[in-house]
């Protein structure tokens, strides 16, 4: 009688103590338990050393740390019809507990699901070059829709960012020989505001020679000086400007003095042709 009784006091204690472990609970930091007592949620404890009533109350740990979901690749289409695969980032955690435990099953998956969808359908409204130069703007957006479409689950996104957009071939050569011609065009538009800066400076350069001609004779100077310092270079001078402009000045009066007395001897002949007299090539 002995032996069974302190068997069944033992079995007695063993159950209490298992019963006491049961009610002992204790969360870190950055989690918290959510109560349930018969089936209804009664709140969330912690962090810390808490109790609950064995067999009636039930915990559901919720880690409150920030996690990172991998959106998987996507395969859709832009707004102005070009195929894409792109994949993306987000960051999320949970500041409500009870309802990431009671308003969903797993918030992680239906999180990750509703990234996917929403990655589809912004990507599908946007084009292209949005996709390329405007990422910053797609990702608030996407932040935005998948923020709203979590808070009811207790579920905070932070960020979300596009990774990576792949697309075909095609257009990746399409795109470069854009890029190349953009960078054509902008070689020749340089290049012809330099020529034209460089016209306009010539042009100043020759009013001022042409207000000053000794101007052009110290830069033809200039030039020789120039020229003569590689010996093999064989220079020929030729006459300065202004013997040019003697010698023409020089032809023009001599010119203009031979038509002065030829007309004069002309004249003097029709005279003496109506008097009558003989002129000298008669008289001989």
């Amino acid at each position: 009688m002995m032996g069974a009784g302190t068997m069944i006091l033992a079995i007695v204690l063993l159950f209490v103590l298992i019963l006491l472990a049961s009610a002992i609970k204790i969360v870190k930091e950055y989690e918290r338990a959510v109560i349930f007592r018969l089936g209804r949620v009664v709140g969330a404890r912690g962090p810390g050393l808490f109790f609950i009533i064995p067999i009636f109350e039930k915990a559901v740990i919720v880690d409150l740390r920030t996690r990172v979901l991998d959106v998987p690749v996507q395969e859709t289409i832009t707004k102005d019809n070009v195929p894409v695969r792109v994949n993306a980032v987000v960051y999320f955690r949970v500041i409500d507990p009870v309802k990431a435990v009671t308003q969903v099953s797993n918030y992680i998956m239906a999180t990750s699901q509703i990234a996917q969808t929403t990655l589809r359908s912004v990507i599908g409204q946007a084009h292209l070059d949005e996709l390329l130069s405007e990422r910053e703007k797609l990702n608030l957006q996407l932040q935005k829709i998948i923020d709203e479409a979590t808070d009811p689950w207790g579920i905070k996104v932070s960020t979300v960012e596009i990774k990576d957009v792949e697309l075909p071939s095609g257009m990746q050569r399409a795109m470069a020989r854009q890029a190349e011609a953009e960078r054509e065009r902008r070689a020749r538009i340089l290049l012809a505001e330099a020529e034209k800066q460089a016209a306009e400076k010539l042009r100043e350069a020759a009013e001022i020679i042409s207000e000053h001609p000794m101007a052009l004779q110290l830069r033809t100077l200039q030039t020789i000086s120039d020229v003569a310092s590689d010996k093999s270079n064989v220079i020929v001078l030729t006459l300065p400007m202004e013997m040019l402009k003697l010698f023409k000045s020089a032809s023009e009066a001599a010119v203009a003095v031979k038509k002065a007395f030829g007309g004069d001897s002309s004249k003097e002949a029709k005279e003496n042709k109506s008097r009558g007299e003989p002129s000298d090539g008669s008289e001989s």
